[in-house]
Parts: structure tokens; C-alpha cells; sequence
């Protein structure tokens, strides 16, 4: 299965299959591929777990 990383407004990653449609408030990030290349990008990018209102 290709999943894609996506970002909320709040900075929070996640992923999210790439074949469904995306939730509400989620925007992909331009990284897709197998669960682990997502999860390994997205080890590397979200350093700062805090929501944006709350930095």
C-alpha cells in the first residue's frame, strides 16, 4: 500500500493512504511511499512535537 505524510494546520504530521480522499483540515506534505519511508520522513522533519499554538 502507498501512503502519503500529511500536515494539519497545527503542524502535526501523520499518514494517510494515498488512494483516499483526505480528512478535513489535512494537507498533504509532497512525501508519499511504502508506511516506513513515510515514517522515517516524517522522524526527520516533525523534531518539535508541540502543536504550532502551543511553541
Amino acid at each position: 500500500m502507498t501512503y502519503q505524510v500529511v500536515v494539519n494546520h497545527e503542524e502535526q504530521y501523520s499518514i494517510w493512504p494515498a488512494d483516499r480522499p483526505l480528512p478535513d483540515g489535512w494537507r498533504p506534505d509532497g512525501t508519499s511511499g511504502d508506511r516506513q519511508e513515510c515514517l522515517e520522513h516524517i522522524e526527520q522533519v516533525w523534531t518539535d512535537l508541540r502543536p504550532k499554538s502551543a511553541r
